[in-house]
Order: C-alpha cells, then sequence, then structure tokens
C-alpha cells in the first residue's frame, strides 16, 4: 500500500526537473556545480577579449577563481569522505545534514553566478570583440578577411549577409508551406489508406477503396524508400524534359518550373508520406471499441471515422506531425542539389567566395539549431495546448502511437 506524497515531493513534480535540480537539496548539488565551476576556472584562465570589462578589475576576478577552487576542495572532500564511509555516510558525514544541504545549494548559488559572469565575458564579449573586428575589416577600402577563426567567421557572416538571409528565408518557406500542405495531402491518403470493404458496399465502391487503399499502400513504399535527394532530380528534371517537348523555351520554362517550386513539391510528396503513416498510427491507436459503438449507433464508416475516430486520431498524432516540420527544416538541404537557393545553397556560394568551408558549414550549423529549435519549442506549445505529450514520435516509423490510456 502506498502512501501519498509529502509536500516537498509534489512541489518538487510540480516544479520541473530544471527547477528542482537548483531549488532542491539533492545529492547532485556538489557534483553539478563542480562541473560548472570548473567551466568557469577554464574561462577564467583564457585571453580576455578586448571588450572584457573584467580587465579592469583583476582583483576581482581573481577573488572569483579562489571561490571557484574553494568549492571544488569541498566537493573533493565530500567525494573522499562518502568513498571512505560508503554504508554510513547519512549518518557520518556532515554533509549529509540538512542545514549543511540547504548552506551548499545557497553557496553553489553564487558558484553558479560567478561562472555566468565569467561567460558573459569571456564568452558573450568575445564574439561581440570579434564581429567589431569583422565590421572594421569590411568597411576598409580594401576589405581582408581576419585570420582567427571568429573574426574570420564574423567577417564571412557579415559580408555573406544577405546571402545567407535569402537561404534561411526559403528553408523556412519550404519546411512550412511543404509540411501544412502534406498535412492535408495526408489526410486524403490516410482515410484511402485504411479503407476497408463494407457490406452495404457495392461493386463500384469496392473497387475505388481497393484501388485507393493499394494506391496509398505503394505511393508510401516508393517514397519512404528512396532518398529525398533522388526524389528531387526525378521531380525537377522529369518535369523539366516535360515542358522541353512543348515549344517554350529554356528561359521560360525556368520562369515557370522553377528550383524553389519543384523543392516545394518535393518536400510535400515526401512528407506526405511520412504524415501519411504517423496519422495511420495515431487513428489505430483510438480503441476500435469506439468504433463499434458508432456504427452500433447507426453510423456508416465514413461517419465513424469522420465523428469519432479522425479527431482523436490526429490529437494522438500531433506530436509525430509537428515532429515533421523539425525534419523538413533539416532535410531542405539536400534540395541544393537542384539548384534551390536555401541556406544550404547559400553555404555553399559563401564557401566558394572565401574558400573557408569548415567556417562557412560551422555558420549554416548554427542557423540550422537556432531553426530547430525554436521550432521545437513552438510546437511543443502547440502541442501542449492540445493537452499532448510533448514527446517526439519517429516519424519513419509505421507502428500505432501509443498514447496514455
Amino acid at each position: 500500500m502506498s502512501s501519498a506524497p509529502s509536500g516537498e515531493q509534489t512541489a518538487r513534480m510540480t516544479r520541473g526537473r530544471v527547477a528542482s535540480f537548483f531549488l532542491d537539496d539533492h545529492r547532485y548539488v556538489l557534483l553539478g556545480t563542480s562541473a560548472a565551476a570548473f567551466v568557469g576556472m577554464l574561462l577564467s584562465s583564457s585571453p580576455r577579449p578586448a571588450m572584457s570589462f573584467l580587465s579592469q578589475a583583476f582583483t576581482v576576478e581573481l577573488v572569483m577563481y579562489y571561490l571557484l577552487v574553494a568549492w571544488l576542495v569541498v566537493s573533493a572532500v565530500a567525494l573522499v569522505t562518502k568513498l571512505a564511509k560508503w554504508r554510513d555516510y547519512a549518518s557520518f558525514s556532515p554533509f549529509a545534514k540538512p542545514a549543511v544541504r540547504r548552506a551548499l545549494r545557497y553557496a553553489s548559488y553564487v558558484v553558479w553566478a560567478i561562472v555566468l559572469v565569467l561567460f558573459v565575458d569571456r564568452a558573450v564579449m568575445g564574439v561581440a570583440s570579434a564581429w567589431n573586428v569583422a565590421v572594421a575589416a569590411a568597411s576598409m577600402a580594401d576589405p581582408k578577411r581576419p585570420e582567427p577563426m571568429l573574426e574570420s567567421m564574423c567577417y564571412i557572416l557579415y559580408q555573406g549577409r544577405d546571402t545567407f538571409f535569402t537561404g534561411l528565408v526559403t528553408t523556412v518557406e519550404l519546411a512550412v508551406f511543404g509540411t501544412v500542405i502534406a498535412f492535408f495531402l495526408a489526410l486524403l491518403l490516410v482515410f484511402a489508406r485504411i479503407q476497408t470493404i463494407d457490406r452495404p458496399d457495392n461493386d463500384f465502391v469496392r473497387f475505388w477503396k481497393v484501388v485507393g487503399s493499394g494506391f496509398a499502400k505503394v505511393y508510401s513504399t516508393v517514397v519512404r524508400g528512396t532518398p529525398m535527394m533522388v526524389q528531387a532530380m526525378i521531380i525537377y528534371y522529369g518535369v523539366f524534359g516535360i515542358f522541353r517537348m512543348t515549344s517554350l523555351t529554356t528561359t521560360q520554362i525556368n520562369g515557370i518550373w522553377t528550383t524553389f517550386l519543384a523543392g516545394l513539391v518535393t518536400i510535400t510528396l515526401n512528407s506526405t508520406a511520412y504524415m501519411m503513416e504517423v496519422l495511420r498510427g495515431g487513428i489505430e491507436s483510438v480503441d476500435k471499441g469506439q468504433t463499434e459503438a458508432a456504427r452500433s449507433l447507426g453510423l456508416s464508416q465514413w461517419q465513424a471515422m469522420a465523428k469519432v475516430v479522425f479527431p482523436q486520431g490526429i490529437k494522438y498524432s500531433i506530436p509525430g506531425l509537428s515532429n515533421e516540420l523539425v525534419i523538413n527544416i533539416k532535410d531542405s538541404s539536400v534540395l541544393s542539389v537542384i539548384g534551390t537557393f536555401d541556406l544550404m545553397f547559400a553555404t555553399t556560394t559563401v564557401a566558394g567566395i572565401y574558400y573557408q568551408q569548415f567556417q562557412t558549414a560551422l555558420i549554416s550549423t548554427v542557423a540550422y539549431l537556432i531553426l530547430t529549435m525554436v521550432a521545437s519549442w513552438l510546437l511543443g506549445r502547440f502541442a501542449r495546448r492540445f493537452d499532448v505529450r510533448v514527446e517526439a514520435v519517429g516519424s519513419t516509423s509505421d507502428t500505432p502511437v501509443k498514447v496514455e490510456e
């Protein structure tokens, strides 16, 4: 017979993991803060940037450094004590007493504050200093790229900002519009995919149910079994070849069948197959008893699906459908193979100008990471509005989505 959770446990569950890590007296205060203190010591030992606000406060930084050292010493003593008195640690060690644990937690706030100040001084001010150097170098009559890596990356970003921005906007447009259009196409295909022969159906209806279900299965198998890069080449050059059979010139064809349009069609058709399987998994997660109850009340197969099964199935599929947007942000990079001016194409363009493939790749990595993190955060808030768990569901899986009963 389990007892009810205490007030401390209830508060911990309400706050969440991150808040509990900083606000609760737990065993990892020493370990986690020691790691932060070590990082702070590394930051303090690194060279000061030109815009460092601690450059004129050497004594203050020295005190901060030795406070970090003192924390590591205390943590080392606690570790030795625990290793020496492993079985009797809770009763023997003073570090296990509630008052000492609370005092250590308050002291950890000081350590984290010191690390934060050092991070801003070394990392944030370092980037700001490098940016100033890059802008100054670009503003010269004869611009020359600085040699240090951080300054060089800032210079490349500043000089190629228009190119990167154009590619960034194109990537977002392809991912958003492709995912939205694919969702509505997936609704149509999943309806055809799950069709079964019903007793009142005549031969005409049965024929189209079989054809629709078979087409959806073949479409899903082909699209999910081939790379998007190959699909993009087939779609772009295939449609371009069809236009070549007309009297249109190459310039006119390029004006109609643009690389952006070809990329959008590619992402849409590719995402449709994956989102169809996510929807099918969500629909199959709905209890079959609800469908049977709807049919027993006189609803047809279509009415039972539209009014009972589909709304619940879509709700269960929200995490997987949302995850497809994040996937499309990253997978749109393969569209550069057909000349779509996305972020990846912009990266290769800028890299070709400065012959710095590694540094431009790092810039695009940060851009993709920011896009996916922002998209994940927005989609997480969207999922919570529907009271859905915000865990990612693999969009390549065709198994039913696991939901809470």
